[in-house]
């Protein structure tokens, strides 16, 4: 049965890599999230997470907003075109359920899509 995460080529995770995303990229963003991203010429899309402790001082509601972006860019990485992504959480994803930051994150992938 093959592994239900996040494999490593699907993710960003050089210093490198983030830091070209913070240099030249496009941008998106809503109530919860703001994402950089990118494109590459890897034929496939990356996901890079950035959740400081601003957004939470508990470790265990930042692991929480990870484990729902990972899960949420799993869904729906191979409809996206080939870009870096990265996904940075604003302080009002702390108090929000789970459910509605999914419906943000769809959001947020439909406007890659369109890009």
């Amino acid at each position: 049965m093959p592994a239900a995460g996040l494999p490593r080529e699907a993710r960003l995770r050089r210093p490198s890599e983030f830091a070209a995303l913070r240099l030249s990229s496009g941008r998106a963003g809503g109530r919860c999230f703001h994402v950089r991203y990118r494109s590459n010429e890897l034929g496939h899309a990356r996901l890079g997470l950035a959740i400081s402790k601003r957004v939470s001082k508990r470790a265990v509601e930042r692991n929480r907003i990870k484990r729902l972006l990972r899960e949420s860019f799993r869904r729906i990485q191979h409809q996206l075109p080939a870009v870096d992504v990265m996904v940075m959480a604003r302080e009002q994803a702390a108090g929000i359920p789970g459910s509605e930051l999914l419906i943000e994150l769809d959001q947020l992938w439909k406007k890659l899509s369109a890009s």
